[in-house]
């Protein structure tokens, strides 16, 4: 018997071995090779100043993020393998440092001109600037710092082709001279910035929202060979799979949204929508910073910066996992609240999320929603703690010496 299994062992070791062995060493030279790349690519922190009145809507927010949908993904297979090349990504942050509110957005220079361009053509009274990163200025984990840290990242509750709430759900589509003031106060993103304004001296409050061009990442339903599917095919197989249920047995045409509930048939819509336009594969992070001592009350403000976005009967936000320990035994040892808090830190002021050294699962969201959670307010000057421009630029005089 013993025999007969060390006789079938032997040839499999023999070949298997070097397949598990090629296997390995593919995998590390590509963390490798793709750490390099990332690395040596020069990355900047822009801060988008407002004026003091925005007469734009959350659409103005959903063109310019356009400029980020960057699907190139390296010239070709041998630079992605000898250079590292891969899909570029971005971060949109919104930034309290002691209830002064920034928005900011973290790229690559190659595409400083570009982002600019966009957001100009969508918003001209804004003012970009590129600036010191502000995540330098907490030398958390250091010897000797006093400060602290609470942070999440957050995921989305059901399918990524369900959508979120949108600021079309809130009727904030139409331009802001025909929304009345009742319209204007529903702005979803109002509540975050509200929020963020009750930071106080000594305490940082730091929102990341990672984005990158979607790709087909699903396994196919039913394919054993592993093919791959978008988003959007999941969605159609979504929305298929409910007009099958309601469709007449004696009836072999497909089913139509009339034999829907009207919430039904309104989420069936919503998700048509969503499918027509980008996706972006997305990371959300949350972080909470005091000099002194935590307040646990900004835990639950960070835990619902994003339930405005939720919908019962679509999709939503919902924590993915937080630095705390919720029981002693969740933690018996003490070591595993500072891991994950050194952890969230480090991959925040890397923006790493995609890629190594800190690659973890994203969900989609379309370009709609993206500008739904990220977009500015209208009404600027009702929201004291935001920074803002001091004084409009104005043109240079046309006759002006050259």
């Amino acid at each position: 018997m013993i025999a007969n299994i060390v006789s079938v062992s032997i040839p499999f070791v023999f070949y298997a071995l070097p397949l598990l062995l090629a296997y390995a060493a593919y995998h590390l030279w590509i963390h490798y090779i793709r750490s390099e790349y990332i690395n040596k690519t020069k990355w900047i922190l822009l801060e988008i100043k407002l004026p003091r009145e925005i007469t734009k809507t959350p659409q103005a927010m959903e063109l310019a993020l356009n400029a980020l949908h960057q699907t190139w993904d390296g010239d070709n297979e041998f630079k992605k393998f000898f250079q590292g090349q891969l899909r570029t990504w971005f971060s949109l942050e919104l930034v309290s440092f002691g209830g002064e509110i920034h928005f900011y957005l973290w790229t690559s220079d190659f595409f400083q001109n570009i982002i600019e361009a966009q957001f100009y053509a969508q918003y001209p009274g804004i003012e970009i600037k590129q600036v010191e990163d502000y995540v330098h200025n907490v030398p958390y984990g250091l010897p000797g710092s006093e400060w602290k840290l609470w942070g999440l990242e957050f995921t989305l509750s059901k399918e990524d082709a369900l959508p979120i709430k949108t600021y079309i759900n809130y009727g904030l589509d139409k331009p802001v001279a025909d929304q009345d003031s009742e319209q204007a106060k529903t702005d979803p993103i109002t509540a975050a910035l509200e929020y963020l304004g009750t930071v106080g001296p000594g305490e940082q409050m730091w929102i990341q929202i990672l984005v990158q061009a979607t790709k087909d990442r699903f396994y196919k339903s039913g394919s054993w060979l592993g093919k791959r599917e978008g988003w959007k095919e999941q969605g159609k197989a979504l929305i298929e799979k409910r007009m099958q249920r309601d469709k007449p047995k004696n009836e072999e045409s497909p089913g139509t949204f009339t034999s829907l509930s009207p919430g039904e048939r309104s989420v069936m819509e919503d998700i048509e929508r969503s499918l027509a336009k980008p996706g972006f594969d997305c990371g959300i992070r949350g972080i909470y910073l005091s000099s002194g001592k935590l307040d646990p009350k900004r835990f639950v403000g960070l835990l619902g910066t994003f339930k405005q976005y939720n919908s019962a009967s679509s999709n939503g936000f919902k924590p993915g996992w937080t630095t705390g320990a919720k029981y002693w035994w969740n933690d018996p040892l003490g070591t595993r609240v500072p891991r994950l808090k050194a952890l969230i830190f480090d991959s925040y002021r890397r923006r790493s999320y995609f890629y190594p050294p800190y690659a973890a699962k994203p969900f989609v969201l379309s370009s709609e929603e993206l500008a739904t959670i990220y977009h500015f307010p209208g009404r600027v000057s009702a929201t004291p703690s935001l920074a803002k421009i001091e004084s409009k630029r104005g043109e240079p005089p046309v006759n002006l010496p050259i």
